[in-house]
């Protein structure tokens, strides 16, 4: 029996720990069955043609698709079609957009032979060891199946919450690419309960003991894998087993690899903070989710955290110079107002850190929030990825104005390169989310937004916002002019700058 394993990723560079975790649990437990498992990863991006072609030419027997808000309504179609191609061919679906409704979901796409529901390791090993047919099916534990004899559905009981200890490594078995990024989990569940997370739906968290991690890390480590992602929830959720685990890290080195971690600020205490800015440059990437800095927005999501301890905490480790530190903001949380949001910007933004990501919320499902929306006056798109529209608090408009200094906040400082100029023209603002806004307004009156820019031109636009701004801020053009160029420096090689002198300002 051939099976594969597939998905489309949101970019080339991403690869699907989920399709890992199944092929290696299916490996380590079916070594006497007459098995063939692939793995085939696409990206959104790809045509649909170039993956159905893929897809039908190798002959599979089962077909399975880790299914999530970014490629839901693709694959969706692309199986209609595939089905209609293969009528033979069984189709499985799995993942956090199957998960939370599956009956509706298998009763709506009849292409589907097999959902599984929660996680998937036991119930795809399973499913091979039986062949995907037979009377076996009935004991899989989160499994959803149709019978294509009687047209009957049958759905059984959710699964059992699986030991971390009883996974395999998932790269133990299939080789990783050199040019794409790695994940990683060393535990399943998170200690908080925010209301508009998937996470805070399981209440407890299970983890890989700490000698275990670091055994999976060594195998990283010897490949010199560029960059390992950890998809953690709440790394530093255990102190001294996030310590134990990052002094690993820093004590075998190999000079190449990058380790990313989602952790709370709340929970950084002055050891780790330490241990951070005692590694070196590059190590370490951090992403701490902020999300507002109004106290009664934070209790409203369940987020009732220290922010001024946060906020210090970020700055200690900012300060350090070692770690690349991510921060989020969510746009359209309860009683977040456009006033409110502006404060929440310029708290955020004056730590520095090294991206600040101007996210906007998703009504997910499965979350309190969305199962709370009338409260708050949600309304929100309804099919994937579920974004917010507008709620009592934000207007739609003042929502298409927050993603379009998103836009600019992504262009112009997340990017990197404009350094010295946007910290000039920023402070000839009352405050930084002011001079956002008012570049974004220039940059879309302008319809700079209707075609994307090369970075040289970026630099272009934002001279000619400063020859705007020089109108009441005189002197504001040759500053700006003169900082510009030292960014380029900083920044452009020196052919890179010799073609630019070469056109000049001028952009077409």
């Amino acid at each position: 029996m051939k099976v594969l394993l597939t998905t489309l990723n949101s970019k080339y560079v991403h690869s699907s720990l989920a399709l890992r975790c199944l092929y290696s649990a299916a490996a380590e437990n079916l070594q006497d069955h007459d098995i063939k498992m692939d793995i085939k990863e696409f990206t959104i991006n790809n045509d649909d043609d170039f993956i159905l072609n893929e897809l039908i030419y190798f002959d599979y027997d089962v077909i399975c698709f880790s299914v999530n808000i970014w490629n839901v309504d693709r694959i969706i179609n692309l199986t209609e079609v595939l089905k209609q191609a293969l009528p033979e061919v069984k189709l499985l679906a799995g993942g956090p957009e199957v998960s939370d409704d599956s009956l509706t979901f298998i009763k709506e796409n009849r292409q589907f032979d097999f959902l599984v529901a929660g996680e998937g390791e036991y119930a795809f090993t399973a499913l091979c060891s039986h062949g995907f047919s037979g009377q076996g099916l009935a004991g899989i534990q989160g499994l959803i199946y149709r019978d294509r004899a009687d047209g009957k559905i049958y759905v059984n009981p959710p699964g059992e919450l699986l030991k971390m200890e009883s996974l395999p490594f998932p790269y133990r078995y299939m080789p990783w690419d050199k040019d794409k990024t790695l994940y990683y989990e060393s535990s399943r569940g998170c200690p908080f309960n925010c209301s508009y997370c998937m996470s805070s739906i399981e209440k407890s968290i299970r983890a890989l003991p700490p000698d275990r991690v670091k055994e999976d890390l060594d195998h990283f480590i010897k490949g010199k894998a560029e960059q390992v992602k950890f998809i953690d929830r709440t790394f530093n959720w255990d102190k001294d087993r996030c310590r134990e685990i990052w002094q690993h890290i820093i004590d075998n080195d190999n000079g190449i690899t990058n380790w990313h971690f989602e952790i709370c600020g709340e929970l950084l205490d002055q050891p780790l903070i330490d241990l951070l800015n005692s590694a070196r440059k590059g190590l370490f990437q951090i992403e701490i989710g902020i999300q507002s800095t109004n106290p009664k927005t934070l209790a409203a999501v369940n987020r009732s955290i220290d922010i001024e301890l946060v906020l210090e905490n970020v700055k200690k480790v900012v300060s350090g110079g070692n770690t690349h530190v991510h921060v989020d903001l969510i746009a359209g949380l309860p009683f977040e107002g456009y006033s409110s949001f502006k404060d929440s910007f310029n708290n955020v933004f004056a730590l520095k850190a090294d991206h600040m990501q101007l996210g906007f919320l998703k009504l997910l499902k499965g979350t309190a929030l969305r199962e709370n929306a009338d409260k708050y006056g949600y309304i929100y798109r309804n099919r994937a990825p579920y974004h917010i529209i507008c709620n009592d608090f934000l207007s739609a408009r003042d929502i298409i104005r927050l993603k379009q200094i998103e836009n600019v906040l992504n262009l112009f400082s997340n990017r990197g390169g404009f350094e010295n100029t946007v910290e000039y023209l920023a402070g000839l603002n009352a405050t930084s989310f002011d001079f956002f806004e008012e570049i974004a307004l220039f940059y879309y009156l302008k319809g700079y937004q209707q075609k994307s820019h090369k970075k040289e031109d970026l630099y272009r636009i934002l001279r000619q916002y400063a020859y705007w701004k020089d109108r009441s801020h005189e002197g504001a053009f040759d500053k700006a002019t003169d900082l510009l160029y030292k960014d380029m420096e900083n920044t452009l090689n020196p052919d890179a700058i010799k073609k630019f002198n070469k056109k000049g300002w001028k952009i077409e």
